[in-house]
């Protein structure tokens, strides 16, 4: 049994590749979408339990995707995890002002993954 369905919003097939990997052993269910546009319409039909969102994609941004999907009541409850390598000084407050619950930064430590996917999942 799934511990939880998980969006990743990441535009290079190999990072989603690693994450896809890394979560699917941990227990979780994975689905990808390829850009912030994609991101916004899967996270309203599909209602992931997660999303995991880079910010630097083409079509829309994930800063962009980020506010709308945190705009929107029918998604705007779901956790969403900032994965980037925007890691620049300000950027993690910018993600969070733009609706990020938390923020990682690429490369990323994949236990950091892992451990910042069970807290986002398991808040009470």
């Amino acid at each position: 049994m799934s511990k939880g369905r998980i969006l990743i919003v990441e535009d290079n097939m190999d990072t989603y590749e690693l994450m896809r990997f890394i979560l699917e052993f941990n227990g979780y269910e994975t689905f990808l979408a390829m850009n912030g546009r994609d991101g916004v319409d899967a996270a309203r039909m599909q209602k992931p339990d997660l999303i995991l969102m880079d910010l630097a994609m083409p079509e829309m941004d994930g800063w962009e995707a980020t506010r709308r999907i945190k705009q929107d009541p029918i998604t705007d409850s779901i956790p969403l995890i900032a994965v980037t390598a925007h890691a620049l000084p300000g950027d993690r407050a910018r993600a969070l002002d733009a609706g990020c619950d938390d923020y990682i930064s690429k490369p990323m430590d994949l236990s950091e993954l892992v451990r910042a996917v069970y807290l986002a999942l398991n808040k009470e």
